[in-house]
């Protein structure tokens, strides 16, 4: 794909470009998910608008640092597509905004509590470590495990009794951490490889990552379905979750891992997450 053929009038500009180069789909969806939790954890409106605020500015550091930290490795497979690898935006600029993204996450957690702080900067961190370093190691999953394992917590450290989520919200959002990182790399292995990067999908294979990813998903399924009360909408989405995670299991173990089953991962991983909302 050419860069021409990706660039809009609003990519060509310095903001689209910095915009773009923050992962706009999973910045969304986190940011999304981090307004759904809330509500669900009965956060009132002015700390709720807080939390998602904080949540965006923290995803748009942790994915401008990303392509930042990238960019070489980016370039020299042909990825124009990307605006810092493009040459649209300067990985300098990038990190600066990337940097004061992080400091504004920070403050407006700030006014939630210690205890969100403190959660939303070692998840931040944990972030930047993988961006920075750890994606290119064995120990590339750790990160998911604990950014997404803590989020869950987000929400329930931002009401008027701040704790931490339950133990069975923590192993579902580490497992939506863990299918992620699992299904996500596997469209770059070929990429990565060529660059230098092998962190656990890539040493594991695409098919073997994937039915991990699956696998991890249905243990998430589980520990929501027996540590939160059973709802009307919460046995649907138990049933729609592992009915998906299977499915993918199935086709990866009989076709070589193509996008569908990014597609169904991404599916049952999205499912998983509006579990974990109406439990």
């Amino acid at each position: 794909m050419t860069d021409a053929a990706t660039q809009t009038p609003f990519t060509r500009t310095r903001a689209g470009a910095l915009w773009a180069s923050t992962h706009p789909g999973p910045t969304v969806v986190v940011t999304v998910l981090s307004l759904a939790l809330g509500v669900a954890a009965g956060v009132e409106a002015v700390p709720l608008g807080l939390l998602v605020a904080a949540v965006f500015a923290g995803q748009v550091s942790v994915g401008l640092s990303n392509d930042a930290i990238d960019a070489a490795r980016d370039a020299a497979v042909g990825r124009t597509d990307k605006p810092i690898a493009g040459g649209r935006v300067t990985a300098g600029r990038a990190l600066a905004v990337a940097v004061g993204a992080v400091v504004v996450a920070l403050g407006l957690s700030l006014p939630l509590g210690p205890g969100l702080v403190a959660a939303h900067a070692i998840a931040l961190a944990s972030a930047w470590a993988y961006n920075a370093g750890l994606k290119a190691t064995p120990l590339s999953i750790a990160p998911f495990l604990l950014s997404f394992g803590l989020f869950p917590s987000f929400a329930t450290l931002s009401t008027a009794t701040p704790a931490l989520a339950a133990p069975w919200a923590t192993v579902a959002g580490a497992a939506l951490g863990a299918a992620v990182h699992l299904t996500n790399v596997v469209r770059d292995l070929d990429d990565d490889r060529r660059t230098g990067v092998r962190g656990l999908p890539h040493r594991l294979g695409a098919r073997a990552s994937v039915l991990l990813a699956a696998v991890g998903i249905v243990v998430g399924a589980v520990a929501v379905l027996l540590g939160a009360e059973a709802t009307v909408l919460g046995i649907p989405f138990f049933v729609a979750v592992v009915v998906v995670a299977l499915a993918t299991a199935v086709l990866v173990l009989v076709r070589p891992p193509g996008r569908a089953v990014f597609q169904l991962t991404m599916l049952a991983a999205l499912l998983l997450a509006a579990q974990l909302v109406v439990a």
